[in-house]
């Protein structure tokens, strides 16, 4: 459970540092996945489930 936790918070530490580098160089497509990467890892941390896990529930939910 600790590891996965862990792995939620380095995708939110990247995704967030996909977003600043997006600001630097003004590139929003970045930005966004920078975003996208980040609420993955909060989604990721918040039920414990593996990444894959969390994109998949994520898009059956979107379409």
């Amino acid at each position: 459970m600790a590891t996965l936790e862990v792995k939620g918070d380095r995708n939110i530490i990247k995704g967030k540092l996909k977003q600043m580098k997006a600001k630097l160089t003004d590139d929003k497509l970045h930005y966004v996945e920078g975003k996208s990467e980040e609420l993955l890892g909060k989604l990721q941390k918040h039920t414990g489930e593996i990444r894959e896990a969390v994109k998949e529930s994520v898009a059956g939910r979107c379409e």
